[in-house]
């Protein structure tokens, strides 16, 4: 199981090639893909065409929706947020932060192309990024 991010979403919608978007391709035929509420909103709003959003809600809502959010995670997400400043590590989204949470909270791995989330995985042992296997 995996959780995709926006900014890979992102890329593939728009027919981006990227290491991540192949990878994406191949783990909708043969993975389990989840997508998080927050996740689906970021997605969703940037779409021009009405056709086009509408033939994207409906391939995303086919997939596993997980709420990423909460106050109990929110709580989570700003003690991390304050522990990755202190160790010189700003993340500019609070977003990412509720994404890392919830990947670190229930072991899943996430697909991104966010420099936030490197380095969150760069000081926090057990988030699992996927990365490109050539580049490491």
């Amino acid at each position: 199981m995996i959780l995709v991010d926006s900014s890979v979403w992102i890329g593939y919608f728009n027919g981006a090639d990227t290491w991540q978007t192949r990878w994406l391709d191949h783990a909708l035929q043969h993975e389990v893909v989840i997508i998080g509420d927050l996740i689906l909103a970021e997605v969703l709003q940037g779409f021009r065409s009405d056709a086009e959003h509408v033939r994207a809600e409906q391939m995303l809502l086919g997939l596993e929706v997980v709420e990423l959010g909460g106050s109990e995670r929110a709580l989570r997400a700003a003690r991390r947020y304050r522990t990755l400043r202190k160790k010189g590590c700003t993340i500019r989204k609070t977003v990412d932060l509720f994404i890392a949470e919830w990947c670190m909270e229930q072991d899943v791995a996430l697909l991104h192309q966010d420099s936030d989330f490197e380095a969150i995985a760069a000081n926090e042992p057990g988030f699992m990024v996927i990365r490109n296997q050539k580049s490491g």
